[in-house]
């Protein structure tokens, strides 16, 4: 019940996430929009934290993962997200980021050796196909250049994301609790974008209006400190490549809200392509058959993050 609900409150947070992007896509520039959502997200993770008497600093050892992870989630990743959604709908941008699950299972193969199992790849060509159904006439017909830079600016944050899965997997592994490499993590996170801006000379100007700062706000405390916090537990407990797959079915969260607010019309396809998305997320945690004759080698196996 537990990896339930963290998976739902995943998917419902994160897919809400891209239309606040959108919202803080503007006047001010990319570096310190970003800033701005991980500086207050880390105020809010250490001043909680502390507050609880939880607050721990993670052994040296262990600060070049913390930074590693603050670089890959909390930085570079969003830099080429917020970017990209200058050139491309945030919907666009959602359906390539879902492609975490492909990242994640190889990406835990190259590190950590696990196996891509036959159920990964059905899962992920259903999810694929569902996919490409609910937005391909966007990709194929609009495909100009600004496209190309949006996706690829993308695909590479997604690239990100994934190698900080990596490292956040080896930090649970090392006995380091979610919301510990969070906190630090965002700190880390804030302080490398605010070196950026003072190297770049980015102009550092204050929320323009009302709209922007509650998108920042929900952002840094919904979309950061609560969503990566059920997040990184949900990759704590069932491992990078499984828990990636809550990445597929943010675009339906956001096409979901694109029908209620921007008049977004549904199509046979992309009915079909809700169907076959759903499909894959049941593949991927539905649980194989039992075979009373056929002894398991590896009864952990079962459970493993290989997906």
């Amino acid at each position: 019940m537990t990896n339930i609900i963290l998976f739902v409150s995943t998917v419902i947070i994160w897919g809400t996430t891209w239309i606040a992007i959108a919202m803080q896509v503007g006047p001010v520039p990319v570096l310190v929009s970003v800033f701005y959502r991980f500086a207050t997200a880390a105020l809010i993770f250490l001043v909680v934290l502390a507050v609880m008497g939880k607050l721990k600093v993670p052994a040296l050892r262990h600060q070049p993962f913390i930074l590693a992870q603050a670089l890959c989630l909390f930085s570079c990743n969003f830099i080429c997200f917020y970017t990209a959604a200058s050139y491309v709908p945030s919907g666009l941008i959602s359906v390539i980021f879902s492609l975490a699950t492909i990242y994640n299972a190889i990406n835990a193969r190259l590190f950590f050796g696990d196996r891509i199992t036959g159920r990964t790849l059905v899962a992920a060509a259903l999810g694929a196909s569902g996919l490409l159904l609910l937005f391909g006439p966007d990709i194929l017909v609009h495909f100009d250049v600004d496209t190309w830079k949006g996706v690829g600016l993308s695909a590479l944050g997604t690239l990100f994301f994934s190698l900080g899965n990596m490292v956040s997997r080896r930090n649970s592994a090392a006995g380091i609790k979610p919301a510990t490499a969070n906190a630090w993590g965002m700190t880390y996170g804030a302080i490398f974008l605010l070196t950026l801006i003072a190297v770049t000379g980015t102009p550092v100007i204050a929320p323009p209006d009302t709209k922007y700062l509650l998108a920042m706000l929900y952002l840094a405390a919904i979309g950061s400190v609560v969503g990566f916090t059920t997040y990184l537990m949900l990759v704590a407990r069932i491992g990078s490549s499984r828990a990636a797959y809550t990445t597929v079915l943010f675009p339906v969260v956001a096409l979901s809200l694109s029908t209620l607010y921007e008049g977004y019309h549904w199509t046979l396809l992309g009915v079909l392509g809700l169907a076959l998305t759903l499909a894959g997320n049941v593949v991927i945690f539905a649980r194989p058959t039992a075979r009373s004759a056929v002894p398991v080698a590896n009864p952990a196996a079962a459970g493993a993050p290989s997906r």
